[in-house]
């Protein structure tokens, strides 16, 4: 399995959100590119930035930020938050990014993104499908930096991309994102059960490395991990495991 550490920028500064929440936001650094650098230094391949400000405002603000990354870290990048125009990908895939990551638009306008799919390759588009458990529990689809309902269910929308043709699909459990309780694992199972053919990447709730073990056991092709890295409790050596025994 591929671990791929987590920067979410705001105000231009490395932080993290509980549960998504922009009025709970913990301050790591206010230079995110010494947090990639720290990264690079990991048994790594990849490296996640999420522009919150972008996610939240469709307008992306941590730009030159992102740039300085992209130039310090020696990895794939991937990018999500505010990518909502064809302009942004074929920016964002001219400049060195890996991945775009798209989410809003990913839910209100597939028809667009199937077209980016198209022009870019699967290989550069990730869907960001990140959910909240309604009472029955269903995922429901969230957008908009988490804001908003997209009235739209998990799987109503990737039985519409896997025959577009989609690859990566990055999944989030809102609730548990930044929260430290652990992924859901039983959503993850059932992504995997109903589409064996997506990379799917885990995001939200990683602890510690038995959490890790525990995703790869099931599967998972990959997993973001941000908090449990940045506060020690997942360690280099523990990383570098995956990387041994994949």
């Amino acid at each position: 399995m591929k671990i791929i550490p987590a920067i979410d920028l705001k105000d231009g500064n490395c932080v993290r959100l509980f549960k998504g929440d922009f009025a709970k936001t913990t301050h790591y650094s206010s230079n995110p590119a010494r947090i990639a650098q720290r990264f690079t230094e990991l048994a790594v391949t990849d490296l996640h930035i999420v522009d919150l400000d972008g996610a939240r405002t469709g307008n992306q603000q941590n730009r030159e930020i992102v740039e300085a990354i992209i130039a310090a870290a020696s990895l794939d990048v991937q990018l999500g938050g505010g990518i909502r125009s064809r302009e942004d990908v074929e920016r964002w895939c001219t400049i060195g990014i890996a991945r775009c990551v798209v989410g809003s638009i990913a839910m209100s306008d597939p028809e667009v993104v199937c077209g980016w799919i198209d022009e870019f390759g699967a290989d550069a588009i990730v869907l960001a499908l990140d959910t909240r458990l309604s009472a029955d529990g269903t995922p429901v689809l969230m957008r908009h930096g988490w804001t908003e309902d997209a009235k739209l269910s998990l799987w109503q929308s990737l039985d519409n991309y896997v025959e577009r043709g989609v690859r990566h699909i990055l999944c989030t459990d809102v609730e548990r994102d930044g929260a430290m309780t652990g992924p859901n694992f039983t959503l993850y199972e059932d992504i995997l059960s109903r589409y064996p053919g997506l990379e799917l990447q885990a995001s939200g709730g990683v602890r510690h490395c038995a959490d890790l073990e525990q995703l790869c056991d099931l599967g998972v092709p990959a997993a973001i991990t941000g908090r449990a890295l940045l506060d020690g409790e997942i360690t280099a050596d523990e990383v570098a495991s995956f990387r041994r025994n994949a």
